[in-house]
């Protein structure tokens, strides 16, 4: 099959009033390689037909179940059928879809967390790994350019042996019970049966984990862990607070919270060294700053030329022109649809996207996690991913 045409893509969830799937189709098309060609937007198919008309669809193309699509794209000929699938439903829907989608003969990019329990996540590997289909896993904080530098300069040893990993990541958003009001995002976060064992820190902490293992490339040995619910009535967990012990001796502060008055995205990471430190900050994603042992602090900015040939490989804008969520989110469509035309072709390659493995060791952390927050015997050892 011919790599030189726009890939063709359909989305599953993402309907009227839903952010992240907004998101995904503005990203997906930021490079010009995707057409957005069918859609099951909704479980109210009035709903998804509705999406698909704003989207300019053809309506033979919008489903009413996303089964329903799976069967019919497979139907059609190859040059019409969709190449991928772009899952941006609650997490209770992720692995039926993307199991449906694989088993279709359809590539695969879906949101996290990848599933609703580890089990469901080791199925799914087996299944991405029987059908051969590429898996993309939006943990879009990797995305950003000088994230990317971040982990170059680990990997280039100028930091040293590392020593410790502070993620955090405050929002204030769940302050208030906004769920008992209707609020559609917080329903479904906080309702067990469709986001899983965890609110707070299945939404926004495993962004902070990928975050310090995309970053240092260090595994957990064992964590412990301490959930909170603040608000009464709530039946998750907004405020999550941990300690971790990585392999090979580091340690790691992790905390999360919904809860934190006036934040707003505050997603923050720094890494302590032998040899030097480095800090990065969501809400000013083009900043890293660097701090070699004995020093004076370094600032390093995105699109400047002593940034790594990694990260400006991710750089679309010239410096000084901030770029920021939608082009990280972009960086990982980017690396998956090069995935995608190199499968067609019959070719692999490297590619710095999160994979079927990251979800795997993702839902792992969040089985330990609330594992380790039931027990009475805090520190608790990494379950096997």
């Amino acid at each position: 099959m011919s790599a030189k045409r726009k890939l063709r893509y359909a989305m599953v969830g993402g309907g009227q009033n839903a952010f992240i799937g907004a998101v995904h189709r503005l990203a997906a098309n930021l490079d010009g390689q995707v057409e957005l060609v069918a859609g099951a937007f909704s479980s109210d198919a009035k709903n998804s037909q509705t999406t698909g008309e704003q989207l300019f669809l053809n309506p033979s193309r919008v489903y009413a179940t996303y089964q329903e699509m799976a069967r019919r794209e497979a139907a059609l000929p190859p040059e019409e059928r969709i190449d991928f699938v772009s899952i941006v439903t609650p997490n209770f829907l992720h692995a039926p879809v993307a199991t449906t989608f694989l088993r279709a003969g359809f590539h695969v990019v879906c949101d996290k967390p990848m599933t609703l329990t580890l089990a469901e996540a080791k199925a799914l590997r087996t299944t991405v790994r029987k059908t051969g289909k590429v898996f993309a896993l939006t943990h879009n904080y990797t995305g950003y350019p000088m994230v990317k530098e971040a982990r170059e300069l680990v990997r280039a040893g100028k930091l040293g042996k590392i020593l410790k990993v502070v993620a955090e990541y405050p929002q204030g958003w769940l302050l208030d019970r906004i769920e008992a009001e209707g609020q559609k995002q917080a329903a479904w976060r906080s309702d067990p049966k469709k986001a899983g064992a965890s609110c707070c820190l299945g939404d926004i902490g495993t962004h902070a984990e990928n975050l310090g293992r995309y970053i240092t490339g260090l595994k957990i040995e064992s964590l412990c862990a301490s959930f909170t619910t603040f608000i009464p009535g709530r039946k998750l967990e907004d405020d999550a607070n941990l300690l971790l012990r990585y392999q090979g001796g580091a340690q790691g502060v992790l905390h999360a919270s919904q809860i934190a008055c006036g934040e707003e995205n505050n997603l923050n990471i720094r890494v302590y060294g032998t040899l030097g430190s480095l800090t990065w900050h969501q809400e000013h994603p083009n900043e890293l700053k660097f701090i070699p042992k004995g020093e004076p602090a370094r600032i390093l900015r995105r699109g400047n030329g002593y940034v790594s040939d990694v990260a400006k490989k991710f750089t679309r804008l010239p410096f000084g022109h901030p770029e920021a969520f939608i082009e990280a989110f972009a960086n990982i469509y980017l690396e998956a649809i090069a995935a995608i035309r190199d499968a067609q072709e019959g070719k692999t390659g490297v590619y710095d996207f999160p994979t079927v493995d990251d979800g795997v060791y993702g839902m792992a952390f969040l089985e330990t996690a609330v594992k380790s927050a039931a027990s009475k015997v805090k520190w608790t050892k990494f379950i096997n991913a």
